[in-house]
């Protein structure tokens, strides 16, 4: 059997064992691959009037940027943070994941799935825990997104967004997961996620989903209902003490628990400012909703958001990027400014979770056909599909994914879709970090 290649380092046999294993999740195999029956929405991947769209904005002012650059430089000026570098969190090995796909995912095997899983203790973290409380992810990018080469420092990283919730709440704070994939070993580190205070302190980024993340140059965008946050990677710091404070305080900091924490360096909103940041309706009006975010680099480098309904109708929003600031493109030609968008779409997918693109067609996380579960399609058992269409075309499905898949990402390098899913299971786990080769 040929040789299959994963990020330009050999991997053998890797497709049979999934064609084995999967193929009895799903049991229908003809001539050796699995086979699905065609599924297509109702209605087309419609493109929205220009008229429509040029009222979708992020908006922002310098004075937002100012403050947050002058607080963190009096953090930094304090000698208790170390800044540190990405590789550094990941290669800490603070945590270890397994470098398979544990779980059933339901991915057709004929797209070759490869990911790897989490340790035990993030694999079944609850939100619903009553006292302590848990992580769920959300978010996904990777140096894929960060840098056309496709690695930074000369390694393949992914990122996960968490928020924190108890007794069934959600969005107290938030945590970036640095993981360091090399096909042998999964190795990673947590990173607080902080807003800088007045007088050179920080706290904890409350109110905040980490909805969707996209990972580009040194920015870190992560979406939050109505609010886009950016956090730089050049402000990674490695705090004093692991304690549950949040902050500097007598001459040390710390960071709730964490080893490291990042700092918000700017925000942006597409409502008004003064509004509550995740405050927003999917589907309508100007205030866009970030459920999801990703990259797509071919062409104009865009940025593209996805917005969550229950029902069909969710937008998808492309916003352009000013690859010399590594921030959205500024209307008025500044480098930090209000930035407009430049095409949407209407998706018939239910649920949409997560979209990213090749530059041609849309992948669309979301609910799948009624019948291709054994349960109700929206049932927390019930397995995703990820649906697939080129603007004007009603979406297929292109294979069924795990249980509550959420953010895509397109890895335009080796043409890889990429995605994470949030099912809680405090038992067995259900979390897997998955990629599939779509060429076929």
């Amino acid at each position: 059997m040929p040789e299959i290649r994963f990020h330009g380092r050999p991997r053998r046999h890797r497709r049979s064992r999934a064609l084995s294993t999967l193929a009895v999740a799903f049991g229908v195999v003809v001539g050796g691959l699995l086979t699905a029956p065609a599924a297509s929405a109702a209605t087309p991947v419609a493109e929205l009037d220009p008229s429509v769209v040029d009222d979708f904005q992020l908006k922002t002012t310098d004075d937002v940027w100012e403050g947050l650059k002058n607080d963190i430089a009096l953090v930094e000026s304090t000698g208790t943070v170390t800044k540190v570098t990405p590789l550094s969190v990941a290669r800490s090995a603070q945590h270890r994941g397994s470098p398979d796909l544990c779980h059933p995912t339901r991915l057709d095997p004929r797209y070759v799935p490869d990911g790897f899983c989490w340790d035990r203790t993030d694999d079944t973290s609850s939100n619903y825990d009553e006292k302590e409380g848990g992580w769920v992810p959300q978010g996904l990018t990777a140096s894929h997104d960060a840098d056309p080469e496709g690695t930074v420092d000369g390694h393949h990283l992914y990122l996960a967004g968490w928020y924190h919730g108890t007794d069934g709440g959600q969005n107290e704070y938030a945590r970036v997961s640095i993981v360091e994939n090399d096909n042998t070993s999964v190795t990673y580190g947590h990173v607080l996620l902080v807003t800088p205070t007045a007088g050179g302190s920080f706290e904890a980024t409350r109110d905040i989903h980490v909805d969707g993340m996209v990972w580009y140059g040194n920015r870190l965008f992560v979406a939050n209902g109505a609010e886009l946050q950016v956090y730089d990677m050049r402000h990674l710091w490695k705090v004093g003490k692991v304690s549950g404070n949040v902050g500097v305080d007598g001459g040390s900091s710390s960071a709730l628990w964490h080893q490291w924490a990042m700092p918000m360096i700017g925000r942006y909103w597409t409502g008004d400012r003064g509004a509550t940041s995740r405050e927003c309706t999917p589907g309508s009006g100007t205030t866009v909703c970030l459920s999801s975010l990703s990259l797509d680099r071919t062409g104009t480098d865009t940025l593209v958001s996805g917005e969550y309904r229950r029902a069909a109708g969710g937008r998808i929003i492309r916003w352009p990027l000013n690859a010399g600031v590594a921030l959205p493109t500024a209307k008025d030609g500044s480098e930090i400014g209000t930035a407009e968008a430049v095409r949407a779409y209407t998706t018939p997918v239910w649920s949409m979770q997560g979209v990213a693109t090749d530059g041609e067609r849309f992948y669309m996380s979301g609910q799948c056909p009624e019948g291709w579960n054994d349960v109700p399609a929206d049932h927390n058992l019930a397995y995703s599909c990820i649906h697939h269409a080129k603007p004007g075309e009603a979406p297929h499905v292109l294979t069924m994914a795990p249980r509550m898949t959420q953010n895509l990402s397109w890895e335009p390098q080796w043409g890889r879709l990429w995605g994470l899913n949030e099912r809680i299971d405090i038992s067995n786990g259900d979390r897997v970090i998955f990629s599939i080769d779509v060429s076929p």
